[in-house]
């Protein structure tokens, strides 16, 4: 493998574990403020973001790839209201988007297409985070202003389930 690839691979273990961190900030922020849907939303996006970080730790490994650990920076976003939380999840969707978009294209400049082929479930991945984002950012628009909508959209929040990702590598 590609000594810039395999960096940047091993980078994106790090990056996903700050990412649930991040998410498990934004939780602790919803259940702290009530909204304890919210802080389940949240809560299931740290544990996805949990789970990317060992398909990629996986994929080193079945690479024969050396894998480095390395610490995981505390989440420094302020937090003070609940739209500035979802456009903070939003913009680091992007975040996480470009990174991926990079290891891709680095990996396209050597031809390492089984990386490749490993990161096109990624691709897919991040436009999912970015619409659903999106989403929760146009729902909060919408209904976040009148109790009733809020707690509609709170409920909704609070029976999302999770599902491991089905990647196989």
């Amino acid at each position: 493998m590609d000594k810039k690839v395999h960096e940047l691979l091993n980078d994106q273990i790090n990056k996903e574990l700050y990412s649930a961190y991040l998410y498990l900030d934004f939780s602790n922020y919803f259940k702290e403020v009530g909204l304890d849907g919210f802080a389940n939303w949240y809560m299931i996006q740290a544990q996805e973001e949990r789970d990317h970080a060992m398909l990629f730790y996986t994929y080193l490994q079945n690479e024969n790839m050396p894998v480095t650990l390395k610490a995981i920076d505390k989440p420094d976003k302020a937090l003070t209201s609940s739209m500035d939380v979802l456009k903070a999840g939003l913009e680091h969707e992007k975040l996480v988007t470009s990174l991926i978009n990079d290891i891709y294209g680095a990996a396209y400049d050597v031809r390492d297409f089984r990386t490749m082929q490993f990161l096109d479930w990624f691709v897919k991945e991040q436009g999912e985070e970015e619409t659903n984002a999106t989403d929760l950012i146009t729902k909060m628009e919408l209904f976040g202003s009148d109790a009733k909508g809020l707690y509609m959209l709170n409920q909704e929040l609070g029976a999302r389930v999770y599902s491991a990702p089905s990647l196989v590598l």
